[in-house]
């Protein structure tokens, strides 16, 4: 697991539209220059029936009543044996599907050249609201959670809220030390992830995401859940609404999001930066009102005990305030998405975040406790604080804003991240290969539906209410907190550099108080809802593992390690009477591409095979690796930097065939057919998607060369 990712991190961040091409290892490649050397077709097919690059004859290529093609439009000659299709052709040809195109980037935007990656980057201004409104908002439910558990106990329980957010302050300090320890240590993403695997062993790195998953998910569900709930706060007329208003919310983030990190950003700033400084004032206003007093606290009002003060009870109340630390990970998980130098922003802005939420949650609780305010049901305690420091004017219906927006926009940061964790899971081959995919917009969009999806479904599930959430919330992200930071204590001790000591020693404390944090939550919420969770770590582990277990048998079925003798052809064909072309997409040089070659060379035909790559460094590395292979036939290199495969090539092939109509066109396409039928949703179906996108247009025959994967 950790040599793909050591030769991804040399060439600087990992995150790139080229990472669902991986290289040929050196094995391979050796492999390649062995099978090339006993190839037995044509040196070079260079007397093909048409021109490839579309461009170099007088004559070009024109529409047919077959299709809306305008092929030179939609393609640009970038060199000799390379050319670039254009954001026209990934428009489809049939009319609903252009029109449903055009209402998609009238939603989301145009799409995005993959070399724009490294300008949708955040400055530190942009990520710090970004990455810290889940954290921050926290604070709105964080400290409520906290004494709903205590006021069972009856009112003179609250007096533990002080010594137990002391304690959670200085969990929080300990815990964004040691991710600021982590950041530089790993610059390139995914925090928990990464280091618990590489430290620790692969199944904790498993456990470490696992808990990641869930955490993201609850934080979309509990943050909408809470953010609605602050809306009916203020209009109880809303409350029967709850549950759609919230997945509106999620539908609204989804496509927010889907539009690009760039543009998510700049929605998500205000918001964030408003509700701190409203929460400031809040706080500024509050203190100075019992400074007046002589900072007397109000006697909160009388309320009878419903269970005895014990140990249980004020372990509970610590694990639900800790809450307010989920969210903390969320800068560690995304250094690449910062601007360089990358890690270097993204510690100061952890920094930053810390300092925020020492200061506001520490604030609240004591303000809260000054003020004598307890839960209620129909009314959260920052509604009741803001009632009492605002009695009139503005005040308190900006801080209701504020906090809704806050809250229903806090889910931002796990649409941030989930989709990069599920990133680095895919390229692990622990996710669908899917999950590599950048969308349009230079977004995880698969990463993105299915958090959204998620959510919602746990959203409806729970009715949308917070306190049935809150069980289930601390228990993931404390124990990717507890792996993470364990993993780090490993790592200084065995790399020892300059004051690993010191640094093994912050990172340890880290992991003491988030291990006890992740045990008191499971074994005193574990009847409340904990289980779920518990539960579910380890069967997501073993998905992951199972998933693994397949795409490592397929890299060995499809790898390039040939027996002597080559396997017999699956069912050959030669239609000597036509004039022909064979075209060969070919996607990666493996077993199922080399067959699908032999086989077109053998039809005895010129042979033409063309390679989609999402940016000019794929194409280059690609080309690389056909010389190494023997460079045996045409090769044409097409340049996607929108980053999709069927529009450009059915263009490209339609426009060859308008090129020369009396042309007959094979395209072969590889296909791995495999024995189980469960495994199918994890590979996409690139022949039938082509076979469509080719089906109305007359002499283009789409075949596939299948290779079966028995196990």
């Amino acid at each position: 697991m950790g040599a793909d990712r050591d030769d991804a991190a040399e060439a600087g961040t990992v995150v790139t539209p080229s990472a669902e091409f991986p290289p040929l290892g050196d094995e391979e490649r050796a492999a390649l220059g062995r099978i090339g050397e006993r190839w037995r077709g044509p040196r070079r097919a260079d007397d093909l029936p048409v021109d490839p690059t579309l461009g170099r004859h007088d004559r070009h290529p024109a529409p047919t009543r077959f299709g809306r093609l305008a092929p030179i439009d939609m393609f640009t000659v970038a060199q000799p044996d390379e050319l670039v299709a254009t954001g026209a052709a990934d428009l489809p040809g049939d009319r609903a599907g252009r029109t449903a195109a055009r209402v998609r980037r009238a939603l989301l935007g145009p799409p995005l050249s993959s070399a724009s990656v490294l300008y949708e980057r955040m400055r530190k201004l942009v990520a710090l609201p970004v990455l810290s409104s889940d954290l921050l908002s926290s604070v709105a439910y964080g400290p409520e959670a906290m004494l709903a558990v205590l006021v069972l106990a009856g009112s003179a329980a609250l007096g533990l809220a002080l010594p137990l957010a002391a304690v959670l302050v200085v969990l929080m300090v300990a815990v964004g030390l040691s991710y600021r320890q982590t950041i530089p240590a790993y610059p390139h993403g995914a925090g928990s992830y990464i280091v618990a695997g590489d430290n620790l062993g692969r199944t904790p790195g498993l456990a470490a995401a696992a808990g990641l998953m869930l955490d993201y998910v609850l934080t979309v569900s509990v943050s909408v859940a809470a953010g609605v709930h602050a809306v009916t706060s203020a209009l109880p007329g809303l409350s029967s609404w709850a549950v759609p208003l919230g997945v509106l919310v999620i539908a609204v983030l989804l496509a927010g999001n889907l539009r690009g990190v760039r543009t998510a950003g700049n929605i998500f700033v205000l918001p964030t930066y408003a509700f701190v400084v409203v929460l400031l004032a809040v706080l500024a206003v509050g203190y100075a009102k019992a400074a007046a007093r002589g900072f007397a606290p109000v006697p909160p009002p009388s309320v009878p005990a419903a269970e005895g003060l014990g140990l249980l009870l004020v372990l509970r109340a610590f694990s639900s305030g800790a809450v307010s630390m989920t969210g903390i990970e969320a800068v560690s998980n995304a250094v690449p998405a910062f601007r360089p130098t990358e890690w270097r922003n993204a510690r100061t802005t952890l920094g930053w975040m810390v300092a925020m939420l020492v200061t506001l949650f520490a604030g609240l609780v004591g303000l809260i406790h000054l003020d004598g305010l307890v839960p209620r049901a129909d009314e959260t305690l920052l509604s009741q604080l803001g009632r009492v420091t605002f009695p009139s004017g503005p005040g308190y219906a900006i801080l209701q804003a504020t906090t809704a927006l806050i809250l229903l926009l806090a889910a931002n940061t796990a649409f941030n991240d989930f989709p990069r964790l599920l990133f680095f899971m895919a390229r692990d081959g622990h996710a669908p290969r899917r999950f590599l995919h950048m969308g349009d917009r230079l977004a995880f969009s698969n990463g993105l539906v299915a958090l959204a999806l998620t959510a919602a479904a746990v959203f409806v599930a729970f009715g949308g209410h917070t306190e049935r959430l809150i069980p289930l919330y601390a228990v993931g992200v404390f124990l990717a907190f507890t792996l993470s930071q364990t993993g780090m204590v490993v790592h200084w001790r065995r790399h020892r550099g300059p004051g690993w000591r010191r640094r093994l020693a912050v990172n340890a404390a880290g992991a003491a108080l988030s291990g006890l944090v992740l045990l008191t939550a499971a074994v005193a919420k574990f009847t409340e809802g904990a289980w779920v969770v518990v539960l579910a770590v380890p069967l997501l582990v073993l998905l992951f593992r199972r998933i693994h277990r397949h795409y490592a048998r397929l890299h060995h079925a499809l790898a390039l390690h040939p027996p002597p003798s080559a396997p017999p052809a699956e069912g050959d064909e030669l239609p000597q009477q036509v004039r022909h072309l064979v075209v060969v997409p070919v996607a990666r040089l493996n077993r199922a591409s080399l067959r699908a070659l032999a086989y077109a060379t053998s039809l005895g035909r010129p042979t033409l095979a063309v390679h989609l790559a999402p940016e000019e460094a794929e194409a280059d590395r690609f080309r690389e690796q056909w010389r190494a292979w023997g460079d045996h036939l045409r090769l044409e290199t097409i340049v996607s930097p929108y980053r999709s495969v069927i529009g450009p090539l059915a263009h490209y092939l339609e426009a060859l065939h308008a090129a020369s109509p009396d042309l007959t066109l094979t395209v072969i396409v590889p296909e791995v057919v495999l024995r189980r039928r469960r495994y199918r949703l994890l590979h996409s179906r690139a022949e039938q998607r082509l076979r469509v996108a080719l089906r109305a247009l007359p002499g283009v025959v789409v075949t596939s060369v299948p290779v079966h994967v028995s196990r």
